[in-house]
């Protein structure tokens, strides 16, 4: 068998079902060999960055690394972005990459460079295939790396010379990893803190969903009462009615928890990553940690580490609750859940909804009530973002995608499309500013060609707010962060996308409804105000 072939059986032992990237001529053969498999599609996406995007959601919501590849050179460039949202936002992403071949590396050669020295900084691990017959070794490294401890990207080269090389066939098993226990005494060291406290707050982040932990911190919530924050990345781990949830945290301005987390005694601060927020902007007053986590916290003097559980977090959380967790209920001051609910609009009479005013927090609460509890909702980045972190409460664990690590532009729309395939029996809806639409407004043509229901929602106010925001704030004025946008409906149209442009809640309403059950993608203008 030529070296593709079974550079593609492994990717079929591996569970791929799909492959995002555009054809180039070093790829020539990976792609024909995929053309063959029974199991894996090949997807042909409008940019390689596009390409790993949809790799990125894909490989979040489907539990297994998304796949991406390219050819040499600038195509391999365009992944850039895409395997350092992944690398960050913990999304398990595998991208294969074509090269020049090896009897051409040694000189200056077109469109060579050294690709896997300009991905290392982004990435797990980075390499290329130097022989032919390690594929088989390598392309299970590639997915064990991706996916174990926190998840991100690996990047693999392939010269164009072994695509073709004759290769025995072979795949190699997974091995099905133990989870690491931690020791029965770190448990109860933890309980001994946690009855030593009086005034305890939790702090949930992303990798409670990522290993399946969500009925165990539950339970542990339920046992323990006390006040509950999460991350952006970690929404929908806690029921919206819970008593003790206090919502999201992790803001610039406004962010209302703090106060609350200033009051404890102790941060129980669970799966926590720190890339969404630094530990001194949340504990200002250094106050102490209890640490459960399957990887050790990194140094930080606004991370006191009093007590930690090392291990993985379901088992950890699990071994917890069989001990007598102590009852710690309090309540911070200042009737600040109410404040939360009300400042960040997380309540609001539907009666008045359908008379107002079109705006991204009544939208927002639209789709929470007319969507069933797996939908799945994919963010942009911009200052609907915010809005969402803020007022959106998804119905599921990890059914709201924020790119909250690197936090990248236009990762919406081909993140919709990644989420679609991943979990084709969901209705997904992406939210995005006419900022990030128009960084990656292509690839809808991928979803129509493929004929994928996606709801894109673009927010169009012809501005960077968030920019403009904190323009005003430092200057006193905003300059350079204004621009036009394309009739966004003809611009749909020209793909064959139905396009809705609502004028006020009750258009949005009604026509909402509409555009979820259809089996087609559907785009909303949403004519929001300029300044």
């Amino acid at each position: 068998m030529k070296a593709t072939d079974v550079l593609v059986q492994c990717l079929e032992n591996e569970g791929v079902e799909y492959v995002f990237g555009i054809v180039g001529k070093e790829t020539l053969d990976l792609v024909e060999s995929i053309s063959r498999s029974q199991q894996i599609q090949f997807i042909p996406v409008r940019h390689e960055q596009g390409a790993a995007f949809m790799a990125g959601v894909y490989g979040k919501l489907a539990k297994r690394p998304g796949v991406c590849t390219a050819t040499l050179g600038p195509r391999a460039g365009n992944l850039l972005t895409g395997l350092a949202t992944a690398q960050l936002d913990g999304s398990p992403v595998v991208a294969i990459a074509g090269q020049a071949g090896l009897g051409m590396q040694h000189k200056h050669s077109h469109q060579f460079i050294e690709m896997t020295d300009v991905m290392e900084p982004v990435t797990k691990w980075s390499a290329q295939i130097k022989e032919a017959d390690t594929i088989p070794e390598m392309i299970r490294k590639a997915f064990k790396t991706a996916y174990e401890g926190k998840h991100g990207a690996v990047f693999l080269e392939l010269p164009e010379n072994l695509a073709v090389k004759p290769v025995p066939p072979k795949v190699l098993p997974i091995m099905n990893e133990q989870p690491v226990l931690p020791s029965l005494q770190t448990i109860q060291c933890a309980i001994s803190s946690l009855k030593q406290s009086e005034r305890p707050f939790v702090i949930i982040g992303q990798k409670v969903i990522k290993q399946e932990a969500c009925a165990e911190i539950l339970a542990f919530i339920s046992k323990l009462q006390a006040p509950v924050t999460h991350s952006f990345m970690a929404k929908g781990v806690l029921p919206k009615d819970a008593p003790n949830n206090y919502f999201t945290f992790g803001f610039n301005e406004n962010d209302l928890v703090l106060s609350g987390i200033d009051e404890a005694d102790l941060l129980i601060v669970i799966g926590f990553d720190t890339i969404e927020r630094l530990p001194k902007e949340w504990n200002r007053r250094r106050i102490p940690i209890l640490h459960i986590d399957s990887e050790l916290p990194e140094p930080d003097e606004y991370y006191p580490v009093a007590t930690q559980v090392m291990g993985h977090i379901k088992n950890s959380l699990q071994m917890l609750n069989s001990l007598d967790v102590p009852v710690k209920s309090w309540v911070p001051s200042g009737n600040l859940k109410k404040n939360i609910e009300q400042s960040y609009q997380i309540t609001l009479e539907f009666s008045n909804i359908a008379q107002s005013p079109l705006s991204i927090e009544k939208i927002l609460h639209i789709i929470e009530k007319q969507t069933s509890d797996n939908a799945v909702v994919v963010s942009d980045v911009g200052a609907h973002k915010i809005s969402i972190a803020r007022t959106y409460q998804p119905k599921e664990p990890g059914s709201l995608i924020i790119s909250n690590g690197l936090a990248s532009m236009g990762i919406a729309i081909p993140g919709s499309i990644g989420a679609k395939l991943a979990c084709p029996n969901a209705p997904v809806i992406c939210i995005t500013g006419d900022g990030g639409a128009m960084m990656t407004f292509s690839e809808l043509e991928v979803a129509k060609r493929i004929g994928l229901p996606v709801v894109i929602i673009v927010l169009n106010d012809q501005v960077l707010k968030l920019e403009q925001k904190m323009m005003n704030k430092k200057f006193g004025r905003s300059f350079n962060v204004t621009f036009g946008n394309p009739d966004f409906l003809i611009l749909a149209d020209s793909f064959g996308i139905k396009g809705f442009r609502p004028e006020s809640m009750r258009d949005f309403e009604e026509v909402f409804q509409t555009a979820i059950s259809l089996q087609e993608p559907v785009l909303f203008d949403i004519q929001l105000p300029h300044s």
